[in-house]
C-alpha cells in the first residue's frame, strides 16, 4: 500500500474525535485529526462540566484541551482547517483539506452537532444583535442585564445558572409545563434569587432596529400573547433548545435515522466500507460527553481491525 496513505483520518476534534485520535495512536495507526474550530467541539462552549467521570467542575474549554493533549502526547498528529469533501477512492478515501487532498485508508468522522434555532420570528436576523446560543461566549454582554433563557433540558439549566451570575435577571422560558433536566440541575437553578421561570411560554417573536428592542411571547395552552418592551441592547435571548447533527460530508455514503443522524453499527461502521462516524453526528439516545468519548474508542477499534483485514487480504 502507499506509504503516504494515511492508517485513518479523523473529522472533529471533540470528544468523540480526540479519543478516536488516542485510540488510534496507541494501536500505531498513522493518524491525522482534523479541526475547524477549537478542540472539544460543543462542549467548549460550555462554562462546567460537571458530569463527565473523574473530572467533575472542569471547565468545557479545558476537558477539549486535555483531550487533544492527551491524544497529541500518545502520537496523533492534529491540523486545523476545513474538510471540503471526502470521496470513495480505490483504495481507501481521498480528503481535500485546506485545498489539498489526503489519502486514508480509513475516515472517522466526528463532526457533531450545531445548535438548534427555536424558530421563531426574527431569530436569524438578530443572531449576534441579541440572539445568542453560547452563554460562555456571550453572556459577558449582558452584565446586569436581563436575559431569557429558551429551553428546558439540561444544558439549558447549566447555561441560565451560568448567566445568573452575570446578568440582572434570568428569565427561563419553558415550553412545557416542567424542565426535562434533571431534578438536580433545576433545584441548583431554582434556588437562585434572580431567576424566574414562566412555564408553557414559547417567544413569537423579536423585533427591534440595531438590537432587540421587543419580545412577543406566546402562553402555548391559551395562545394568548403579550408583548415586552426595553432599551435596545438592555436584554438578550439565549437559545438552548438542543442540536442537529452536522452530516453534509457523509450525505452520499450513509444512511440516516428519524434524528437526522448517521446510523451504523455497534462497531460505528456505516453502510460504506472503512467509514466510521462517531460521537452526536449520530443516531442515537443520548448526546454526551461520556457517549461521543465511547463512540470514538470504538471507532478508532473498528478501523484498526478493518486495516488489519485489508493488510491480511492484500
Amino acid at each position: 500500500m502507499d506509504s503516504s496513505m494515511y492508517d485513518s483520518i479523523v473529522i472533529g476534534a471533540g470528544p468523540a474525535g480526540s479519543t478516536a485520535g488516542l485510540y488510534a495512536a496507541r494501536a500505531s495507526l498513522n493518524v491525522l485529526v482534523v479541526e475547524r474550530g477549537i478542540p472539544g467541539g460543543q462542549i467548549a462552549t460550555s462554562h462546567l462540566v460537571d458530569n463527565y467521570p473523574g473530572l467533575p467542575d472542569i471547565g468545557g474549554v479545558e476537558l477539549g484541551e486535555r483531550m487533544r493533549a492527551h491524544a497529541e502526547a500518545a502520537g496523533a498528529s492534529f491540523e486545523y482547517g476545513a474538510i471540503e469533501q471526502i470521496r470513495k477512492g480505490e483504495p481507501g478515501f481521498e480528503v481535500d483539506v485546506n485545498g489539498n487532498t489526503l489519502m486514508a485508508r480509513t475516515v472517522i468522522v466526528a463532526s457533531g452537532a450545531v445548535p438548534r434555532p427555536a424558530g421563531f420570528k426574527g431569530e436569524n436576523s438578530f443572531r449576534g444583535r441579541g440572539i445568542s446560543y453560547c452563554a460562555t461566549c456571550d453572556g459577558m454582554f449582558y452584565r446586569n442585564k436581563t436575559v431569557y433563557v429558551v429551553g428546558g433540558g439540561n444544558s439549558a439549566c447549566e447555561e441560565g445558572l451560568f448567566l445568573s451570575n452575570i446578568a440582572k435577571r434570568v428569565v427561563m422560558l419553558v415550553r412545557r409545563d416542567e424542565f426535562r433536566a434533571s431534578r438536580g440541575r433545576v433545584d441548583l437553578l431554582l434556588a437562585r434569587d434572580n431567576v424566574e421561570v414562566r412555564y408553557l411560554t414559547s417567544i413569537v417573536e423579536v423585533t427591534g432596529e440595531r438590537f432587540i428592542g421587543s419580545i412577543t411571547f406566546e402562553h402555548n395552552d391559551t395562545k394568548e400573547c403579550y408583548v415586552e418592551t426595553f432599551d435596545e441592547g438592555s436584554a438578550g435571548v439565549f437559545v438552548f433548545t438542543g442540536n442537529d447533527p452536522v452530516v453534509e460530508l457523509v450525505r452520499p455514503y450513509v444512511t440516516f435515522g428519524p434524528d437526522g443522524g448517521v446510523i451504523t453499527d455497534d462497531s460505528m461502521s456505516t453502510d460504506t466500507p472503512g467509514l466510521f462516524c462517531a460521537g452526536d453526528m449520530r443516531s442515537k439516545p443520548l448526546r454526551q460527553v461520556i457517549t461521543a468519548a465511547s463512540d470514538g474508542a470504538i471507532a478508532a477499534t473498528a478501523a484498526y481491525v478493518y486495516i488489519q483485514s485489508l493488510t491480511a487480504n492484500s
